[in-house]
């Protein structure tokens, strides 16, 4: 039956896609997408991509069959890097503000902000926290508040289309500390407004725990572990944080898993 089916989409593909009727276009790409991901085709499926993209299909027909479609157009990774000391410095203060613009499509990586932000209430970073985040104090000395970074983040926001109301886009975090602790908190302290677009996020970790059936809780660390993968630059980078957490995510979505929004409305 597989050989029945693949020689005859491939001859429907050969012969008559260019006259094939527009309305039914949509169909014919779902139907062939369900093949290729239920492994009917077998060892067409490389000669049908190749057919449809030439027919105007598109060029993400790989990525489209091999996993389900997410809820999200995009997911924005972020993983905050902070003041701290043992014991802990009181307020804690983001100095390393990085996100990744994720395709809810491919889960691939489109687009990257990252700044490095001037702490004001404690200014010089302790020997402790440079030592687990790698931050020195050339690195944040001269750079913009926090205030202005959040500033920067609207309007980069604005110009990837991210404020477009149209688009889904959502939030992902290693916990919840990021968003429902670290920024609300500082914002508190400093007087400044929470811009909507944080009050809603993923907590990889329980999406995690949902896809495998276990808690890391070792963090990403577990994560990586746990599907096989190799852990990216150094951990407790906040740029590397989030291109790890962007790894399990494309890992998990390949698996099948599909994201949801783990917060809950503030």
């Amino acid at each position: 039956v597989s050989d029945a089916s693949g020689c005859s989409m491939i001859a429907l593909l050969h012969t008559g896609a260019a006259k094939f009727p527009q309305n039914l276009l949509p169909r014919a790409r779902q139907a062939v997408c369900s093949l290729l991901s239920a492994g009917v085709l077998k060892g067409y499926s490389s000669i049908v991509s190749r057919k449809l993209a030439s027919h105007g299909f598109g060029a993400s027909m790989a990525a489209m069959s091999s996993f389900p479609p997410q809820r999200y157009h995009y997911f924005l990774v972020l993983d905050f890097e902070a003041t701290c000391d043992k014991p802990q410095i009181h307020p804690q203060e983001i100095i390393e503000f990085p996100i990744l613009k994720l395709n809810g499509r491919t889960m691939e990586i489109e687009s990257t902000f990252h700044m490095y932000v001037q702490p004001v209430v404690h200014p010089q970073l302790t020997p402790f926290c440079t030592e687990l985040t790698g931050i020195i104090q050339g690195m944040v000395d001269g750079q913009p508040s926090l205030q202005q970074v959040l500033e920067r983040v609207d309007e980069w926001m604005a110009k990837e289309g991210l404020l477009d109301p149209s688009v889904k886009s959502i939030f992902v975090t290693c916990g919840d500390w990021d968003l429902k602790v670290m920024l609300p908190g500082q914002c508190q302290y400093l007087g400044l407004p929470v811009a909507d677009y944080f009050k809603q996020w993923i907590n990889l970790k329980k999406a995690y725990s949902f896809a495998m059936g276990s808690w890391p809780k070792n963090g990403l660390l577990d994560m990586n572990k746990g599907l096989n993968l190799q852990h990216i630059g150094r951990p407790h980078s906040g740029i590397d944080d989030c291109k790890n957490i962007a790894n399990i995510m494309k890992t998990l979505a390949h698996r099948g898993f599909i994201f949801k929004q783990t917060s809950k409305p503030f």
